[in-house]
């Protein structure tokens, strides 16, 4: 008896082992992935991988990513009908119209931000993980810029040459609005997570965010129509871009702030 439950002992050891050696070289086959549940890691890299998911989510609802870049080429291609073809009539309104398009267009984006998320509980594990939630919402608002921002500010540089700006103006414009857009994604961080428990928070939204963001466009047209104009537009630029800095600095922190407030 002793014998056979010593052999059998011994049997055992070699396939725990066999089985050991199997499951650590399936772990080392799959990428590890982090998930809300697991817990805390790096800031930098739970933001870079919430950022990463967002951008992949994104892109399978790609007619949310249309939505804002269509309303903006509908406004500027409009205008010129409602006002006059002629381009010496368009150029004076290009920057105001090109900045109103941006604006708006960005707002369209803005109730989908953190909405998702909370419905499906995701924002609730990033609360638990452990994780700094400043640094998981500052992801998924650069995710937004990515998304809207940018391409906004690539498609500004045509629409303006449809509004009649020179060739000249185009690097100005580029840059006014990619630094612009910054501000307002995370301005709208804001106010998304302040809405983030009222349904059909859209003309909220819009209430609590355009008046913070009349500051971004006032400098934005002014960078755009100085450009336009051919003359220095580093001043304005430079205003923009404290903005964009200061939203960078303060608007993650109010943002998991009101997901908090909103999530107890």
């Amino acid at each position: 008896m002793n014998n056979s439950g010593a052999m059998g002992r011994d049997s055992a050891e070699p396939l725990r082992e066999s089985e050991a050696a199997g499951s650590r070289g399936n772990a080392s086959a799959v990428p590890h992935a982090w998930s809300p549940g697991e817990g805390a890691v790096a800031p930098l890299t739970a933001a870079r991988l919430v950022l990463a998911r967002d951008l992949k989510l994104a892109f399978r609802k790609r007619s949310q990513l249309v939505q804002p870049l269509a309303f903006f080429a509908i406004v500027t291609m409009l205008f010129p009908l409602g006002v006059s073809p002629e381009l010496t009539r368009l150029r004076p309104m290009a920057a105001g119209v090109l900045w109103a398009a941006a604006l708006l267009s960005s707002l369209l984006a803005l109730e989908m931000l953190f909405r998702d998320d909370a419905q499906d509980g995701t924002l609730e594990q990033y609360a638990l993980s452990g994780s700094s939630l400043t640094w998981l919402l500052a992801a998924k608002t650069a995710a937004h810029w990515l998304l809207t921002g940018l391409p906004l500010a690539l498609m500004a540089p045509l629409a303006a040459i449809a509004l009649g700006a020179p060739g000249a103006a185009l690097p100005g414009i580029l840059a006014s609005v990619a630094v612009g857009t910054v501000a307002l994604s995370l301005i709208g961080s804001v106010g998304a997570g302040l809405t983030l428990g009222i349904r059909r928070s859209g003309a909220l939204l819009s209430l609590l965010t355009l008046p913070l963001e009349i500051p971004v466009l006032i400098f934005g047209a002014r960078a755009t129509e100085l450009a336009i104009a051919g003359e220095a537009y580093g001043v304005p630029l430079q205003l923009l871009g404290a903005l964009a800095v200061l939203g960078l600095t303060l608007a993650p922190l109010a943002a998991a702030a009101a997901v908090r407030i909103n999530l107890e």
